[in-house]
Protein backbone atom coordinates (compact mmCIF):
# COMPACT_ATOMS: atom_id res chain seq x y z
CA UNK A 1 0.00 0.00 0.00
CA UNK A 2 1.40 3.60 -0.61
CA UNK A 3 1.90 5.40 2.26
CA UNK A 4 1.69 9.68 1.68
CA UNK A 5 4.14 9.50 5.16
CA UNK A 6 7.03 7.43 5.93
CA UNK A 7 7.67 4.23 8.18
CA UNK A 8 11.25 4.84 10.24
CA UNK A 9 12.45 2.29 12.39
CA UNK A 10 14.09 4.12 15.57
CA UNK A 11 16.79 2.17 17.57
CA UNK A 12 18.64 3.04 21.00
CA UNK A 13 21.67 1.19 21.01
CA UNK A 14 21.88 2.07 24.72
CA UNK A 15 18.86 0.23 25.20
CA UNK A 16 18.30 -2.39 22.69
CA UNK A 17 14.88 -0.76 21.89
CA UNK A 18 13.04 0.68 19.24
CA UNK A 19 10.19 2.58 18.23
CA UNK A 20 8.51 2.74 14.67
CA UNK A 21 7.44 6.40 13.69
CA UNK A 22 5.52 8.17 11.30
CA UNK A 23 7.36 11.12 9.55
CA UNK A 24 5.29 13.24 7.42
CA UNK A 25 7.22 14.70 4.53
CA UNK A 26 6.73 12.05 1.26
CA UNK A 27 5.85 15.02 -1.26
CA UNK A 28 8.38 17.00 0.01
CA UNK A 29 11.69 15.01 0.13
CA UNK A 30 10.78 11.78 -1.86
CA UNK A 31 13.13 9.55 -0.06
CA UNK A 32 16.37 8.27 -0.48
CA UNK A 33 18.69 10.98 -0.23
CA UNK A 34 15.75 13.91 0.61
CA UNK A 35 14.71 11.67 3.60
CA UNK A 36 17.99 11.25 5.02
CA UNK A 37 18.55 14.97 4.90
CA UNK A 38 15.38 15.21 6.64
CA UNK A 39 15.83 12.86 9.10
CA UNK A 40 19.11 13.97 10.11
CA UNK A 41 18.26 18.01 10.40
CA UNK A 42 15.41 16.07 13.06
CA UNK A 43 17.89 14.02 15.12
CA UNK A 44 21.60 15.06 14.38
CA UNK A 45 23.01 16.76 17.54
CA UNK A 46 24.18 19.49 15.05
CA UNK A 47 26.76 21.35 17.81
CA UNK A 48 27.89 18.12 19.18
CA UNK A 49 31.51 16.47 17.26
CA UNK A 50 30.49 13.23 15.11
CA UNK A 51 31.64 10.35 17.62
CA UNK A 52 29.23 11.95 20.01
CA UNK A 53 26.92 8.26 20.84
CA UNK A 54 23.74 10.48 20.13
CA UNK A 55 24.68 11.11 16.56
CA UNK A 56 22.45 9.22 14.63
CA UNK A 57 23.35 6.65 11.84
CA UNK A 58 20.78 6.72 8.84
CA UNK A 59 20.15 4.24 6.40
CA UNK A 60 17.25 5.19 3.94
CA UNK A 61 15.34 3.98 0.75
CA UNK A 62 12.92 5.65 -2.12
CA UNK A 63 9.24 5.52 -3.23
CA UNK A 64 10.21 3.24 -6.08
CA UNK A 65 12.42 0.58 -4.11
CA UNK A 66 11.18 -2.71 -5.31
CA UNK A 67 8.87 -1.69 -7.48
CA UNK A 68 11.26 -0.93 -10.78
CA UNK A 69 14.68 -2.14 -11.83
CA UNK A 70 17.78 -0.42 -10.62
CA UNK A 71 15.57 2.07 -7.89
CA UNK A 72 18.26 -0.61 -5.81
CA UNK A 73 20.81 1.31 -3.84
CA UNK A 74 19.88 2.73 -0.16
CA UNK A 75 21.56 6.24 1.26
CA UNK A 76 23.37 6.28 4.49
CA UNK A 77 23.94 9.88 6.18
CA UNK A 78 25.87 10.84 9.19
CA UNK A 79 28.02 13.44 10.97
CA UNK A 80 31.55 12.50 9.59
CA UNK A 81 34.98 11.70 11.07
CA UNK A 82 36.36 13.04 7.99
CA UNK A 83 35.42 16.78 8.33
CA UNK A 84 32.74 16.27 11.39
CA UNK A 85 30.06 17.62 9.14
CA UNK A 86 26.95 16.01 7.26
CA UNK A 87 27.86 13.30 4.71
CA UNK A 88 25.65 10.61 2.83
CA UNK A 89 27.40 7.70 1.20
CA UNK A 90 25.61 5.17 -0.93
CA UNK A 91 25.34 1.77 -1.52
CA UNK A 92 24.14 -1.08 -3.45
CA UNK A 93 23.37 -4.87 -2.87
CA UNK A 94 20.54 -6.15 -1.05
CA UNK A 95 19.86 -3.82 1.90
CA UNK A 96 17.19 -1.45 0.10
CA UNK A 97 14.80 -4.60 -0.93
CA UNK A 98 15.94 -6.09 2.36
CA UNK A 99 14.29 -2.72 4.19
CA UNK A 100 11.55 -2.49 1.73
CA UNK A 101 10.31 -6.13 2.61
CA UNK A 102 10.72 -5.27 6.74
CA UNK A 103 8.76 -2.72 6.07
CA UNK A 104 10.76 0.37 6.64
CA UNK A 105 11.68 3.90 4.75
CA UNK A 106 14.32 4.33 7.10
CA UNK A 107 16.73 3.38 9.83
CA UNK A 108 17.86 5.68 12.62
CA UNK A 109 20.45 4.40 14.61
CA UNK A 110 21.39 6.22 17.72
CA UNK A 111 23.11 5.68 21.67
CA UNK A 112 25.98 3.01 21.90
CA UNK A 113 25.74 -0.16 22.50
CA UNK A 114 27.48 -0.75 26.28
CA UNK A 115 30.00 -3.96 24.49
CA UNK A 116 30.43 -4.60 20.45
CA UNK A 117 26.96 -5.64 19.64
CA UNK A 118 24.66 -6.55 16.43
CA UNK A 119 21.54 -5.29 15.41
CA UNK A 120 19.01 -7.79 13.78
CA UNK A 121 15.82 -6.00 12.42
CA UNK A 122 12.91 -8.04 10.46
CA UNK A 123 9.54 -6.67 9.66
CA UNK A 124 8.42 -8.08 13.11
CA UNK A 125 11.50 -8.51 15.53
CA UNK A 126 14.55 -6.44 16.36
CA UNK A 127 17.55 -7.84 18.35
CA UNK A 128 20.64 -5.79 20.01
CA UNK A 129 23.54 -9.00 20.22
CA UNK A 130 26.52 -8.59 22.50
CA UNK A 131 29.14 -9.84 19.63
CA UNK A 132 32.20 -8.99 21.31
CA UNK A 133 33.86 -12.11 19.94
CA UNK A 134 33.70 -10.54 16.80
CA UNK A 135 35.56 -7.32 17.72
CA UNK A 136 38.65 -7.31 15.81
CA UNK A 137 37.49 -10.18 13.11
CA UNK A 138 38.07 -9.04 9.53
CA UNK A 139 35.14 -7.87 6.99
CA UNK A 140 34.80 -11.40 5.69
CA UNK A 141 35.11 -13.71 8.63
CA UNK A 142 32.58 -11.26 10.30
CA UNK A 143 30.57 -11.78 7.31
CA UNK A 144 30.30 -15.70 7.49
CA UNK A 145 30.17 -15.60 11.59
CA UNK A 146 26.72 -13.10 10.69
CA UNK A 147 25.71 -15.28 8.40
CA UNK A 148 25.80 -18.64 10.73
CA UNK A 149 24.17 -16.63 13.74
CA UNK A 150 21.07 -14.85 11.71
CA UNK A 151 19.83 -17.52 9.89
CA UNK A 152 17.48 -16.30 6.97
CA UNK A 153 17.33 -16.42 3.55
CA UNK A 154 16.31 -14.12 0.42
CA UNK A 155 15.87 -10.43 1.21
CA UNK A 156 18.69 -10.46 3.93
CA UNK A 157 21.65 -8.32 4.02
CA UNK A 158 24.65 -8.00 5.85
CA UNK A 159 26.18 -4.77 6.86
CA UNK A 160 29.76 -4.57 8.76
CA UNK A 161 33.00 -2.87 9.40
CA UNK A 162 36.44 -4.48 9.88
CA UNK A 163 39.18 -3.24 11.91
CA UNK A 164 39.11 -0.10 10.44
CA UNK A 165 35.87 0.49 11.96
CA UNK A 166 37.04 -0.29 15.12
CA UNK A 167 39.91 1.89 15.16
CA UNK A 168 37.36 4.49 14.11
CA UNK A 169 39.30 5.79 10.89
CA UNK A 170 37.96 8.47 8.55
CA UNK A 171 38.55 5.84 5.64
CA UNK A 172 36.81 3.16 7.08
CA UNK A 173 34.18 1.85 4.99
CA UNK A 174 31.03 -0.19 5.67
CA UNK A 175 30.95 -3.62 4.07
CA UNK A 176 27.46 -4.43 2.50
CA UNK A 177 27.07 -7.99 1.08
CA UNK A 178 30.44 -8.27 0.64
CA UNK A 179 30.78 -6.70 -2.95
CA UNK A 180 29.45 -3.19 -2.10
CA UNK A 181 30.09 -0.79 0.70
CA UNK A 182 29.16 2.43 2.19
CA UNK A 183 32.24 3.91 1.21
CA UNK A 184 33.44 6.96 1.50
CA UNK A 185 33.84 9.89 4.57
CA UNK A 186 33.88 6.98 7.34
CA UNK A 187 30.43 5.67 7.61
CA UNK A 188 32.32 2.24 9.10
CA UNK A 189 33.87 4.80 12.28
CA UNK A 190 30.60 5.55 13.01
CA UNK A 191 29.76 2.01 13.37
CA UNK A 192 32.83 1.21 15.16
CA UNK A 193 32.41 4.37 18.00
CA UNK A 194 28.48 2.73 18.45
CA UNK A 195 30.24 -0.48 19.38
CA UNK A 196 28.03 -1.57 16.34
CA UNK A 197 29.78 -4.72 14.71
CA UNK A 198 27.52 -5.52 11.97
CA UNK A 199 23.75 -4.91 10.92
CA UNK A 200 21.75 -7.75 9.82
CA UNK A 201 17.93 -7.14 7.82
CA UNK A 202 16.02 -9.21 7.77
CA UNK A 203 13.53 -8.89 4.82
CA UNK A 204 10.73 -11.08 5.98
CA UNK A 205 7.49 -9.56 5.10
CA UNK A 206 5.78 -8.48 2.36
CA UNK A 207 4.35 -5.60 0.36
CA UNK A 208 2.14 -4.97 -2.71
CA UNK A 209 3.12 -4.31 -6.34
CA UNK A 210 0.51 -1.87 -8.15
CA UNK A 211 -2.83 -2.96 -9.11
CA UNK A 212 -3.55 -1.44 -12.12
CA UNK A 213 -3.05 -1.96 -15.68
CA UNK A 214 -0.42 0.39 -16.36
CA UNK A 215 1.94 -0.75 -14.10
CA UNK A 216 3.10 -4.49 -15.23
CA UNK A 217 3.75 -2.81 -18.82
CA UNK A 218 5.27 0.23 -17.34
CA UNK A 219 7.91 -2.19 -15.91
CA UNK A 220 8.71 -4.18 -18.89
CA UNK A 221 8.95 -1.16 -20.91
CA UNK A 222 11.97 -0.32 -18.47
CA UNK A 223 12.97 -3.80 -17.89
CA UNK A 224 13.46 -3.82 -21.89
CA UNK A 225 15.49 -0.44 -22.28
CA UNK A 226 17.58 -1.35 -19.28
CA UNK A 227 18.96 -4.94 -20.66
CA UNK A 228 17.59 -4.97 -24.66
CA UNK A 229 19.18 -1.54 -25.77
CA UNK A 230 22.79 -0.31 -25.86
CA UNK A 231 21.76 1.70 -23.05
CA UNK A 232 23.45 -0.07 -20.23
CA UNK A 233 25.78 -2.69 -22.01
CA UNK A 234 28.95 -0.93 -21.09
CA UNK A 235 28.28 -1.38 -17.65
CA UNK A 236 28.31 -5.45 -18.19
CA UNK A 237 30.57 -5.64 -20.40
CA UNK A 238 33.75 -4.15 -19.34
CA UNK A 239 32.24 -1.90 -16.80
CA UNK A 240 33.61 1.57 -15.28
CA UNK A 241 37.29 -0.05 -16.05
CA UNK A 242 37.04 0.83 -19.49
CA UNK A 243 37.67 3.74 -18.02
CA UNK A 244 41.67 3.13 -17.99
CA UNK A 245 42.68 3.34 -21.36
CA UNK A 246 40.25 6.05 -22.52
CA UNK A 247 41.64 8.64 -19.51
CA UNK A 248 45.19 7.41 -19.95
CA UNK A 249 45.21 8.45 -23.94
CA UNK A 250 43.48 11.51 -22.96
CA UNK A 251 46.35 11.70 -20.35
CA UNK A 252 43.45 12.42 -18.13
CA UNK A 253 44.12 9.06 -15.62
CA UNK A 254 46.08 10.38 -12.29
CA UNK A 255 49.23 7.77 -12.04
CA UNK A 256 52.21 8.00 -9.19
CA UNK A 257 49.80 10.46 -7.06
CA UNK A 258 49.21 12.57 -9.87
CA UNK A 259 52.68 13.50 -10.87
CA UNK A 260 51.69 12.01 -14.88
CA UNK A 261 48.76 11.56 -16.09
CA UNK A 262 49.73 9.15 -18.64
CA UNK A 263 51.99 5.55 -18.88
CA UNK A 264 51.68 3.06 -21.35
CA UNK A 265 52.53 0.39 -18.65
CA UNK A 266 48.83 0.92 -17.60
CA UNK A 267 48.28 -1.97 -20.42
CA UNK A 268 48.51 -4.48 -17.44
CA UNK A 269 45.27 -2.83 -15.22
CA UNK A 270 43.10 -2.22 -18.28
CA UNK A 271 39.07 -3.27 -17.85
CA UNK A 272 40.64 -5.54 -21.35
CA UNK A 273 43.38 -6.86 -19.33
CA UNK A 274 40.68 -7.57 -16.03
CA UNK A 275 38.51 -9.64 -18.30
CA UNK A 276 41.01 -11.62 -20.07
CA UNK A 277 43.11 -12.93 -17.21
CA UNK A 278 40.69 -12.11 -14.15
CA UNK A 279 37.18 -12.02 -14.24
CA UNK A 280 35.36 -14.90 -13.11
CA UNK A 281 31.90 -13.62 -13.20
CA UNK A 282 29.27 -10.81 -12.98
CA UNK A 283 26.63 -10.23 -10.37
CA UNK A 284 24.03 -7.67 -9.57
CA UNK A 285 22.20 -5.95 -6.95
CA UNK A 286 19.14 -6.93 -5.86
CA UNK A 287 16.18 -5.29 -7.86
CA UNK A 288 18.83 -5.14 -11.03
CA UNK A 289 18.84 -7.26 -14.62
CA UNK A 290 21.94 -5.44 -15.84
CA UNK A 291 25.06 -6.99 -13.57
CA UNK A 292 27.70 -4.32 -13.37
CA UNK A 293 29.39 -5.97 -10.55
CA UNK A 294 32.71 -7.76 -12.12
CA UNK A 295 34.00 -10.10 -9.88
CA UNK A 296 38.04 -11.32 -10.16
CA UNK A 297 39.64 -13.87 -8.41
CA UNK A 298 43.31 -14.38 -6.62
CA UNK A 299 45.10 -17.27 -6.39
CA UNK A 300 47.58 -17.90 -3.80
CA UNK A 301 49.80 -20.94 -2.31
CA UNK A 302 47.75 -23.37 0.30
CA UNK A 303 49.57 -26.02 2.27
CA UNK A 304 51.81 -26.95 -0.90
CA UNK A 305 52.91 -26.06 -4.32
CA UNK A 306 50.03 -28.06 -5.78
CA UNK A 307 47.39 -26.67 -3.56
CA UNK A 308 46.27 -23.12 -4.17
CA UNK A 309 43.27 -20.84 -2.52
CA UNK A 310 40.92 -18.71 -4.94
CA UNK A 311 39.05 -15.78 -3.43
CA UNK A 312 36.81 -13.30 -5.21
CA UNK A 313 37.18 -10.32 -5.13
CA UNK A 314 34.67 -7.40 -6.83
CA UNK A 315 36.63 -4.63 -9.17
CA UNK A 316 35.91 -1.08 -11.48
CA UNK A 317 37.67 1.85 -12.24
CA UNK A 318 37.79 3.41 -9.17
CA UNK A 319 39.80 1.06 -7.24
CA UNK A 320 41.75 0.09 -9.80
CA UNK A 321 42.57 3.67 -10.20
CA UNK A 322 43.30 4.61 -6.57
CA UNK A 323 45.31 1.44 -5.78
CA UNK A 324 47.15 0.58 -9.23
CA UNK A 325 47.82 3.40 -11.23
CA UNK A 326 47.71 6.08 -8.50
CA UNK A 327 50.35 3.54 -6.74
CA UNK A 328 52.69 2.72 -9.92
CA UNK A 329 51.12 -0.90 -9.81
CA UNK A 330 50.39 -1.98 -13.13
CA UNK A 331 49.61 -6.06 -12.83
CA UNK A 332 45.72 -6.89 -12.52
CA UNK A 333 46.51 -9.84 -10.21
CA UNK A 334 49.07 -7.72 -7.57
CA UNK A 335 45.99 -4.93 -7.37
CA UNK A 336 43.56 -7.52 -6.80
CA UNK A 337 45.69 -8.72 -4.03
CA UNK A 338 45.76 -5.00 -2.38
CA UNK A 339 41.61 -4.84 -3.25
CA UNK A 340 41.92 -8.22 -1.09
CA UNK A 341 43.65 -6.40 1.85
CA UNK A 342 41.80 -3.68 1.85
CA UNK A 343 38.16 -5.58 1.63
CA UNK A 344 39.24 -7.58 4.94
CA UNK A 345 40.45 -4.30 7.32
CA UNK A 346 37.25 -2.12 6.18
CA UNK A 347 39.08 0.78 4.28
CA UNK A 348 37.44 2.61 1.47
CA UNK A 349 39.81 1.44 -1.69
CA UNK A 350 39.76 5.59 -2.93
CA UNK A 351 40.81 6.76 -0.08
CA UNK A 352 43.12 4.65 1.36
CA UNK A 353 44.93 4.11 -1.89
CA UNK A 354 45.18 7.85 -2.55
CA UNK A 355 46.49 8.21 1.04
CA UNK A 356 49.26 5.94 0.80
CA UNK A 357 50.30 7.51 -2.89
CA UNK A 358 50.69 10.57 -0.65
CA UNK A 359 52.56 8.90 2.50
CA UNK A 360 54.87 7.06 -0.47
CA UNK A 361 56.17 10.57 -2.20
CA UNK A 362 56.11 12.60 1.27
CA UNK A 363 58.53 9.12 2.36
CA UNK A 364 60.84 9.75 -1.09
CA UNK A 365 60.90 14.11 -0.66
CA UNK A 366 62.01 12.96 3.28
CA UNK A 367 59.13 15.03 4.69
CA UNK A 368 58.18 12.06 6.42
CA UNK A 369 60.67 8.99 8.14
CA UNK A 370 60.75 5.03 7.61
CA UNK A 371 60.44 4.88 11.36
CA UNK A 372 56.83 6.50 10.33
CA UNK A 373 56.05 4.74 7.50
CA UNK A 374 57.42 1.32 9.14
CA UNK A 375 57.43 0.11 5.31
CA UNK A 376 59.77 1.07 2.72
CA UNK A 377 56.80 2.44 0.75
CA UNK A 378 57.96 2.77 -3.02
CA UNK A 379 55.43 3.50 -6.13
CA UNK A 380 55.20 -0.64 -7.71
CA UNK A 381 55.65 -2.32 -4.61
CA UNK A 382 52.37 -4.16 -3.98
CA UNK A 383 54.07 -6.25 -1.30
CA UNK A 384 54.78 -3.02 0.95
CA UNK A 385 51.57 -1.47 0.43
CA UNK A 386 49.81 -4.66 1.32
CA UNK A 387 51.81 -3.87 4.90
CA UNK A 388 50.86 -0.35 4.61
CA UNK A 389 46.77 -1.17 3.89
CA UNK A 390 46.97 -3.22 7.66
CA UNK A 391 48.98 -0.14 9.42
CA UNK A 392 46.72 2.49 8.32
CA UNK A 393 43.81 0.46 9.24
CA UNK A 394 44.81 -0.28 12.79
CA UNK A 395 46.95 2.85 13.13
CA UNK A 396 49.71 1.12 15.28
CA UNK A 397 51.76 4.66 15.78
CA UNK A 398 50.91 8.29 15.27
CA UNK A 399 51.53 8.84 11.59
CA UNK A 400 49.31 6.19 10.73
CA UNK A 401 46.68 6.95 13.04
CA UNK A 402 46.84 11.14 11.86
CA UNK A 403 46.93 9.65 8.08
CA UNK A 404 43.93 7.51 8.57
CA UNK A 405 41.83 10.67 9.49
CA UNK A 406 42.54 12.17 6.14
CA UNK A 407 45.18 12.59 4.22
CA UNK A 408 45.59 16.75 4.11
CA UNK A 409 45.12 16.05 8.19
CA UNK A 410 48.57 14.48 7.77
CA UNK A 411 49.54 16.96 4.93
CA UNK A 412 48.66 19.85 7.16
CA UNK A 413 50.89 18.29 9.99
CA UNK A 414 53.77 17.03 8.38
CA UNK A 415 54.26 18.81 5.23
CA UNK A 416 53.70 18.11 1.62
CA UNK A 417 50.15 19.91 1.25
CA UNK A 418 51.67 20.77 -2.09
CA UNK A 419 51.22 17.14 -3.81
CA UNK A 420 47.86 15.64 -1.30
CA UNK A 421 45.81 15.02 -4.07
CA UNK A 422 42.36 16.15 -2.21
CA UNK A 423 39.43 17.55 -3.73
CA UNK A 424 37.78 17.52 -0.19
CA UNK A 425 38.56 14.38 0.17
CA UNK A 426 40.98 11.81 -1.38
CA UNK A 427 40.42 13.14 -5.11
CA UNK A 428 38.26 10.30 -7.80
CA UNK A 429 40.36 8.69 -11.10
CA UNK A 430 39.74 11.48 -13.08
CA UNK A 431 42.22 14.51 -13.90
CA UNK A 432 40.14 15.72 -16.78
CA UNK A 433 40.75 19.30 -15.82
CA UNK A 434 39.15 22.38 -13.94
CA UNK A 435 35.77 21.58 -13.75
CA UNK A 436 36.22 18.41 -12.35
CA UNK A 437 38.31 19.33 -10.05
CA UNK A 438 36.16 21.81 -8.56
CA UNK A 439 32.96 19.89 -8.65
CA UNK A 440 34.86 17.18 -6.23
CA UNK A 441 36.17 20.27 -4.12
CA UNK A 442 33.07 21.57 -3.46
CA UNK A 443 30.53 19.22 -4.43
CA UNK A 444 28.56 18.28 -1.32
CA UNK A 445 29.50 14.63 -0.98
CA UNK A 446 33.22 15.78 -2.29
CA UNK A 447 32.29 13.01 -5.04
CA UNK A 448 33.25 12.34 -8.32
CA UNK A 449 28.95 11.57 -8.92
CA UNK A 450 28.13 15.15 -7.14
CA UNK A 451 28.19 16.10 -10.79
CA UNK A 452 29.48 14.68 -13.79
CA UNK A 453 32.13 17.58 -14.24
CA UNK A 454 34.43 14.88 -15.45
CA UNK A 455 32.33 14.48 -18.51
CA UNK A 456 32.12 18.27 -18.73
CA UNK A 457 35.57 18.50 -19.24
CA UNK A 458 35.45 15.96 -21.90
CA UNK A 459 32.71 17.50 -23.84
CA UNK A 460 33.33 21.25 -23.78
CA UNK A 461 36.54 23.40 -24.54
CA UNK A 462 35.40 26.58 -23.51
CA UNK A 463 36.41 27.98 -20.37
CA UNK A 464 33.14 29.40 -18.84
CA UNK A 465 32.38 29.83 -16.04
CA UNK A 466 28.80 31.27 -15.56
CA UNK A 467 28.04 27.85 -18.28
CA UNK A 468 29.97 25.51 -15.80
CA UNK A 469 28.08 26.87 -12.24
CA UNK A 470 24.89 26.63 -14.12
CA UNK A 471 25.71 22.86 -15.18
CA UNK A 472 26.74 22.11 -11.66
CA UNK A 473 23.57 23.24 -10.01
CA UNK A 474 21.40 21.60 -12.75
CA UNK A 475 23.04 18.46 -12.97
CA UNK A 476 23.65 17.97 -8.88
CA UNK A 477 19.43 19.01 -8.93
CA UNK A 478 18.25 16.18 -10.62
CA UNK A 479 20.84 13.90 -9.49
CA UNK A 480 19.84 14.45 -5.97
CA UNK A 481 16.01 13.53 -7.35
CA UNK A 482 17.71 10.23 -8.54
CA UNK A 483 19.18 9.41 -5.68
CA UNK A 484 16.10 10.21 -3.62
CA UNK A 485 14.13 7.24 -5.33
CA UNK A 486 16.53 6.19 -4.86
CA UNK A 487 18.08 4.93 -8.47
CA UNK A 488 21.87 3.58 -9.36
CA UNK A 489 23.15 6.27 -11.02
CA UNK A 490 24.14 4.36 -13.95
CA UNK A 491 20.54 4.09 -14.85
CA UNK A 492 20.77 7.80 -15.35
CA UNK A 493 20.53 7.76 -19.11
CA UNK A 494 17.30 5.45 -19.10
CA UNK A 495 15.37 6.85 -16.11
CA UNK A 496 14.58 10.63 -17.55
CA UNK A 497 12.17 13.21 -15.71
CA UNK A 498 9.47 12.10 -18.29
CA UNK A 499 10.12 8.29 -17.28
CA UNK A 500 10.20 9.04 -13.30
CA UNK A 501 7.02 10.68 -13.27
CA UNK A 502 5.40 8.07 -15.41
CA UNK A 503 6.88 5.14 -12.74
CA UNK A 504 5.86 7.23 -10.01
CA UNK A 505 1.92 7.93 -11.09
CA UNK A 506 2.04 4.47 -11.71
CA UNK A 507 2.17 2.76 -8.14
CA UNK A 508 0.71 6.01 -6.87
CA UNK A 509 2.96 8.93 -6.51
CA UNK A 510 1.04 11.13 -8.16
CA UNK A 511 1.90 14.48 -5.97
CA UNK A 512 5.86 13.54 -6.77
CA UNK A 513 5.39 13.18 -10.18
CA UNK A 514 3.72 16.22 -11.03
CA UNK A 515 6.32 18.42 -8.83
CA UNK A 516 10.02 16.91 -9.97
CA UNK A 517 11.77 20.14 -10.31
CA UNK A 518 10.46 21.51 -6.98
CA UNK A 519 11.21 18.35 -5.44
CA UNK A 520 14.15 18.12 -6.44
CA UNK A 521 15.17 21.79 -5.83
CA UNK A 522 13.87 21.35 -2.16
CA UNK A 523 16.14 18.13 -1.38
CA UNK A 524 19.30 19.96 -2.77
CA UNK A 525 18.27 23.23 -0.48
CA UNK A 526 18.10 20.62 2.60
CA UNK A 527 21.32 18.85 1.86
CA UNK A 528 23.13 21.95 1.64
CA UNK A 529 21.49 23.67 5.12
CA UNK A 530 22.38 20.49 6.61
CA UNK A 531 26.08 20.78 5.70
CA UNK A 532 26.62 24.63 6.61
CA UNK A 533 24.93 23.99 9.67
CA UNK A 534 27.92 21.47 10.45
CA UNK A 535 30.26 23.90 9.91
CA UNK A 536 30.69 23.62 6.36
CA UNK A 537 32.60 27.07 4.34
CA UNK A 538 33.16 26.66 0.75
CA UNK A 539 34.81 29.68 0.92
CA UNK A 540 38.03 27.74 3.08
CA UNK A 541 37.52 24.86 0.65
CA UNK A 542 41.50 25.28 -1.83
CA UNK A 543 42.72 22.92 -4.14
CA UNK A 544 46.35 22.19 -3.99
CA UNK A 545 49.41 22.96 -6.00
CA UNK A 546 49.51 18.93 -7.13
CA UNK A 547 46.11 19.96 -9.09
CA UNK A 548 47.50 23.10 -11.29
CA UNK A 549 50.36 20.97 -12.31
CA UNK A 550 48.12 18.55 -14.53
CA UNK A 551 48.95 18.71 -18.00
CA UNK A 552 46.04 17.25 -19.79
CA UNK A 553 44.88 16.49 -23.65
CA UNK A 554 44.10 19.97 -23.23
CA UNK A 555 47.29 21.04 -22.52
CA UNK A 556 47.94 22.83 -19.04
CA UNK A 557 45.32 23.78 -16.02
CA UNK A 558 44.33 27.39 -16.56
CA UNK A 559 45.24 28.46 -12.99
CA UNK A 560 42.84 31.85 -13.43
CA UNK A 561 39.98 29.88 -14.98
CA UNK A 562 40.16 27.48 -11.71
CA UNK A 563 40.39 29.99 -9.43
CA UNK A 564 37.53 31.96 -10.81
CA UNK A 565 35.38 28.92 -11.23
CA UNK A 566 36.03 28.09 -7.67
CA UNK A 567 34.43 31.41 -6.56
CA UNK A 568 31.45 31.80 -8.42
CA UNK A 569 30.87 27.99 -7.62
CA UNK A 570 31.35 28.60 -3.87
CA UNK A 571 28.88 31.52 -3.90
CA UNK A 572 26.06 29.15 -5.79
CA UNK A 573 26.54 26.87 -3.49
CA UNK A 574 25.88 30.06 -0.64
CA UNK A 575 22.77 31.07 -2.71
CA UNK A 576 21.07 27.61 -2.58
CA UNK A 577 21.18 26.86 0.82
CA UNK A 578 20.72 30.87 1.71
CA UNK A 579 17.27 30.77 3.89
CA UNK A 580 14.19 32.24 1.11
CA UNK A 581 13.76 35.40 3.66
CA UNK A 582 17.69 36.84 3.15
Amino acid sequence: MIRDHFRVLMIDLATGRGNVLTVEGRDDVAGGSGLAALLFKRYAQVGRPWDDPDQPLIFAIGPLTGYFPLMSKTVCAFKSPYHDQYAESHAGGRSALAMRFADVDALVIVGKARRPSCLFIGSRSLEVREVHYLWGMDVQTTGKMLRHMFKGAGHRSILRIGPAGETKSAMACINVDTYRHFGRLGGGAVMGNKNLKGIVIQGDGVFDLAGNKEYPKLFADVHDKLVDTDMMSKYYCLGTPANIVHLNNLHALPIRNLQKTNDPAVSGITGETFAEKALLRNVACAGCPVGCIHIGFVRERFQDEYRFLYRQIAYDHEPIFAQGAMLGIYDASEVLSLFDVTEKVGLDMISSGVALAWATEALEKGIVTLEQTIVPLRFGAARTYAEALHHLATAPNDFYRLLAQGTRKAALHFGGEEFACVLGQEMAGYATGEVFFVSQALGLRHSHLDTAGYAYDQKTSGRDVDAAVAFFLEDEQFRVFLTSMVACLFARGVYTKELLAECLRAVGYERLADDIDGVAKRIQTLRWRNRFATGFDPKTVSIPKRFTEVVNWKGPIDKTFLARLTEAYSRAIIDVARPAAE
